[in-house]
């Protein structure tokens, strides 16, 4: 159990005046909870139980069925995974498979349907991604003549989030470089008729959101008649209520002889038995590492404090100068608090960007750029990005406001420890968000209820993430290296939403500036929107004349003034 530790001289919350709210910390004797050296918020110290981990349901397949003992030492060749493929992996140095794809490869090659789960960060999406391309036929290839409709799609994967949509694209067409097969995205946010096109041209493989899916497949653009394979990525998420009866259109719509594949990080049971009912006879595949049973890669070192709201932006730039980070992603609750907190690191000397729903396709993708490119290193999210951004050298993780539950806490921090490097989770508790960490903490058992009181004065702080002695919360001049987000250019998408890529960076702070205006007639990026009022000095002078009046008639004698006068 980790004790309450006290911060230094620093202003409380007052109390006396204000009613006591749930989690709300009560008076206390400052003295009795000094600050000692044994004060810590590193979850790895604390001696408890070991965590659970999320599943409710039994696996067919689990790591201790397989022998996962040097796969170093095994390439991709060895589970039958075909020439064209290893090499155009090795081209990008990916020579070993990881267990969730040693596991999956010789069942999914089968043909068989699977329901795969493994931890964010473990290699998901080739585990799902080889067998699909090795059962596409392209262009020119042995077999092409033989299809039935030659150029319609024959394998569909269906993903939450534009994010995640452009970077499983970008890994199959990687995988794909040897061969001729085509890959096409499909989602919101970008013109119909670059989509359109591509798939009139010939599309073998189609990745994309449900909604721009539908709405192709109602135009009569898509046809799904000739899909062999289906896979649903984040399929928790996929199959929650919301996404459910558009997943339930899109697979009616495709042979019922199909090859299904579901895969997650987290499969509560309830999820498993909704995923059965578009399945035939699945094997649940369940990879993880025996000597790592928690619910959380065991290379991510997570960490947490309770932080005071409007103590957490001078926490986190002390956090951004902790020696050896690197690329860190910051995520927030709402669209709102990501635009402000990027545009206060960024007076603060960082290099960073905001990525949430009110941006723009062009302005959201832009900010990935930058961030993989390294022009920017430290991308402000909401939750919309945790399940979208694949970015491998991600060393911290900072969760500037309490996850809602324990599955987006495990997709946040999965952004970190990637392909096997270390990584470090922050996250900040306010007193209002304690009866929503106490929920995780319960479900994850992390052994950590009442998380040590801190703030950026308190040593702990700076021992615990290795921050140097004497740092403030601004970054040195001569540490601003960074091109910053204005280096990345925006691509022009044809975009069907609104667009925010002029606006100044982390959003607009001005009058009138809440995220989310849409339609507001205010004036944004520079540009003056529809209805909004013109300048004085481009209003045409009206005419119009005056009459003086005494109980609703004219006065007698009264001359009329014109608008001359």
């Amino acid at each position: 159990m980790i004790t309450i530790g006290c911060h230094e001289q620093v202003r409380r919350r007052p109390t006396p005046a204000t009613p006591v709210r749930c989690g709300a910390p009560r008076a206390t004797n400052d003295k009795a909870h000094m600050t000692d050296h044994t004060t810590s918020g590193v979850l790895d110290a604390v001696e408890g139980p070991t965590a659970v981990v999320v599943d409710e349901v039994t696996p067919d397949i689990t790591a201790d069925d397989a022998d996962l003992t040097h796969l170093e030492e095994k390439s991709f060749a060895d589970f039958g995974v075909e020439d064209a493929i290893v090499e155009a992996l090795r081209d990008v140095g990916i020579t070993h498979p990881f267990p969730i794809q040693a596991l999956t490869l010789p069942v999914a090659l089968g043909r068989h349907d699977i329901i795969g789960q493994a931890k964010t960060g473990t290699g998901k999406t080739l585990g799902f991604g080889i067998p699909l391309l090795q059962n596409v036929v392209g262009p020119d290839e042995a077999g092409w003549a033989e299809l039935d409709a030659t150029g319609k799609p024959q394998a569909l994967v269906i993903v939450p989030t534009r994010e995640l949509a452009k970077q499983v694209a970008d890994d199959l067409t990687t995988a794909a470089r040897r061969r001729s097969i085509r890959v096409v995205q499909v989602y919101g946010g970008r013109a119909y008729e670059p989509q359109i096109e591509a798939l009139n041209a010939g599309a073998e493989v189609v990745v994309g959101t449900p909604g721009r899916m539908i709405d192709l497949l109602k135009q009569h653009i898509l046809d799904l008649g000739h899909v062999r394979t289906v896979v649903l990525d984040e399929a928790d998420e996929m199959l929650d209520l919301g996404f459910l009866p558009d997943v339930e259109t899109l697979l009616s719509r495709t042979p019922a002889t199909r090859h299904t594949m579901l895969f997650s990080a987290t499969m509560p049971g309830a999820v498993v038995a909704m995923a059965r009912r578009y399945m035939s006879r699945p094997t649940h595949i369940r990879a993880q590492d025996p000597d790592d049973q928690g619910a959380t890669v065991k290379n991510t070192r997570q960490v947490v404090y309770r932080a005071h709201a409007l103590n957490k932006v001078e926490m986190l730039a002390r956090i951004l100068q902790a020696e050896g980070r690197g690329l860190t992603i910051v995520f927030t609750r709402t669209k709102r608090t990501a635009a402000r907190v990027a545009e206060d690191l960024a007076e603060r000397g960082f290099a960073s960007a905001a990525i949430h729903g009110d941006l723009g396709q062009g302005a959201r993708e832009q900010a990935l750029r930058a961030f993989r490119s390294g022009k920017v290193d430290v991308l402000v999210a909401t939750d919309v990005a945790a399940r979208g951004i694949d970015v491998d050298d991600v060393t911290h993780v900072v969760n500037y406001q309490c996850p809602e539950d324990e599955k987006i806490y495990l997709h946040r921090i999965g952004r970190t420890g990637r392909a096997g490097n270390a990584g470090t989770a922050v996250t900040f508790v306010d007193w209002d968000d304690m009866p929503r960490w106490s929920l995780i903490n319960k479900a994850l058992n992390l052994g950590a209820p009442e998380p040590v009181e801190t703030y950026h004065t308190s040593p702990h702080l700076y021992a615990d993430l290795s921050i140097p002695e004497g740092t403030t919360g601004r970054l040195p001049r001569g540490a601003r290296t960074r091109a910053g987000l204005a280096a990345e250019q925006i691509e022009d998408l044809g975009e069907t939403g609104k667009r925010h890529a002029d606006r100044p960076r982390g959003g607009d702070r001005g009058r009138g500036g809440r995220d989310g205006g849409r339609g507001s007639g205010r004036r944004e990026g520079g540009r003056q929107h529809e209805g909004a009022r013109p300048d004085a000095d481009e209003r045409p002078r009206r005419s119009r004349s005056r009459r003086r009046t005494r109980g609703g008639k004219p006065a007698e004698g009264a001359p009329t003034e014109g608008a001359q006068g």
